[in-house]
């Protein structure tokens, strides 16, 4: 780590000891320094041209409901769904998701970057849409119901996958590389506040009556970043142009 780093730990110990603070001062100066990092993170991360795709990736984290999660998990067990069903569906889940590693090349090979990333958000909200209806126009207790409920989020996961590994190239690529890594960490933590925000929602449900208001808020959600990051390739601006001239 120190050759990666340029011999950064050698520079340290050469330059001797750091002299010592009151630690009131050093408390005050680390939380001060924390505050900055975090403000200059948030402008940084709602400066950069390419916000919309990262909006749109972020909504598409408030999908905590229609995914293979606890959640989801929770709400089957409480059906009375069998453990094979469920090892079925986590397996099929896990197995779409590297199946998307293989089509994600070739949708931005045939489609390009941009439209390969609206054609996986349009593809996972369609799916999850279907789910929803398979939900509310019958009791997914009834096994076609479930298996075909099911097998909507387990098809949307190539939709999920493939706007993952588009969205983070696209981020990179719209951002310098001294700044990539500042919007990419703050990206994450807007993500994980979003999950965080709807496992609140469920935490006040608190019912799994209310498990099709937590369905549909999830693919409203993953909606919402499809028309989001559509209307931005319908409207592209100057950064967009020369970011993806294709």
């Amino acid at each position: 780590m120190n050759r990666l780093a340029d011999g950064i730990l050698d520079r340290s110990a050469s330059a001797g000891p750091a002299p010592l603070e009151r630690p009131g001062r050093h408390g005050s100066a680390a939380v001060g320094k924390a505050w900055e990092t975090i403000r200059h993170g948030w402008t940084e991360y709602l400066r950069q041209p390419v916000l919309p795709a990262s909006l749109a990736y972020v909504l598409v984290c408030f999908n905590v409901a229609l995914a293979p999660g606890a959640l989801m998990t929770t709400f089957l067990i409480h059906l009375g769904v069998s453990a094979s069903v469920l090892g079925a569906f986590g397996g099929s889940s896990a197995v779409v998701g590297i199946l998307a590693t293989f089509v994600t090349p070739y949708l931005v090979k045939e489609l390009g970057i941009l439209k390969a990333g609206a054609a996986g958000l349009v593809a996972q909200s369609a799916l999850l849409g279907a789910a929803v209806v398979v939900f509310v126009t019958g009791p997914v207790s009834r096994r076609g119901a479930l298996f075909a409920f099911l097998g909507f989020i387990v098809a949307s996961r190539l939709g999920h996958m493939a706007y993952s590994v588009i969205g983070l190239q696209v981020v990179q690529t719209g951002n310098p590389m001294g700044k990539a890594k500042l919007i990419g960490a703050t990206e994450i933590a807007v993500a994980s506040l979003a999950e965080l925000a709807m496992m609140a929602v469920a935490v006040v449900a608190g019912d799994a009556a209310h498990f099709g208001c937590l369905a549909a808020l999830s693919a409203a959600s993953v909606a919402a970043a499809a028309c989001l990051f559509c209307a931005w390739l319908a409207n592209p601006t100057d950064d967009l142009r020369r970011l993806f001239p294709c």
